[in-house]
C-alpha cells in the first residue's frame, strides 16, 4: 500500500512589471501555491500533526480553512452566492482547524483546488472596483473587489507564515 503525500508544487514568482489586476491575482496565486509548498511531501498524518504546542495549528487545517476563506471572500462575497462551509458548522464554526480525527487530506486538497478554481471565476466575473455587500456580521458595510484581493493576499501572507513554523517543526524544512 502506497502512502499518500501532498503533491510537490512548483510556484512562479510574480512579475513586476504587470498592471494592476494581473499583479493581484498573481500574487494571490504565488501565496496559494505557498501554502501548498509548504506541505509538499508531506504525509496526511503529518499534516494533521499540531506542531506548536499550545496552538491547535496544523499545515492540513491550514488548507481547510483557507478553502473557507477562499469561499467566503470570493464566492460568498464577490460571487454573492449562498453557500455553506465544506467544514464548519453554527455549532463548530472552527471545525476547519480542529476536526481533524477523521479528515481525509486528499479530498481536503482536492476540495481546496476546485474552491481555487470557483473563487478564481467569481473574481473575474467582477472589476476591481464593484462595490459588494458585507455577508456575516457586518451586513451594513460594504467592500470592493479589489479590497477583496488585497485581504486574501493578506491572509495567505500572516498563515503562510505560521505554515513555515509548523513545517519547520515537523521535518525542519524552511524557506519562504
Amino acid at each position: 500500500m502506497t502512502t499518500w503525500t501532498a503533491p510537490a508544487v512548483e510556484r512562479t514568482d510574480p512579475s513586476q512589471h504587470d498592471g494592476e489586476r494581473d499583479a493581484l491575482e498573481a500574487w494571490l496565486d504565488f501565496h496559494r501555491d505557498t501554502l501548498l509548498w509548504k506541505c509538499a511531501g508531506l504525509t496526511a498524518e503529518q499534516l494533521k500533526r499540531r506542531a506548536v504546542p499550545p496552538s491547535t495549528l496544523s499545515l492540513l487545517g491550514l488548507v481547510r480553512h483557507m478553502t473557507e476563506v477562499e469561499r467566503w471572500w470570493f464566492r460568498m462575497h464577490a460571487g454573492e452566492q449562498d453557500l455553506p462551509f465544506p467544514y464548519g458548522t453554527d455549532e463548530w464554526p472552527d471545525a476547519d482547524f480542529h476536526d481533524l480525527d477523521n479528515a481525509d487530506a486528499p479530498a481536503d486538497f482536492e476540495a481546496y483546488r476546485r474552491e481555487i478554481e470557483a473563487a478564481r471565476e467569481a473574481g473575474r466575473k467582477r472589476d476591481l472596483d464593484d462595490v459588494v455587500p458585507s455577508r456575516g456580521h457586518h451586513r451594513d458595510r460594504t467592500t470592493n473587489i479589489r479590497w477583496i484581493y488585497l485581504h486574501m493576499i493578506e491572509e495567505y501572507a500572516r498563515h503562510n507564515g505560521h505554515a513555515d513554523l509548523i513545517r519547520e517543526s515537523i521535518d525542519g524544512v524552511t524557506g519562504d
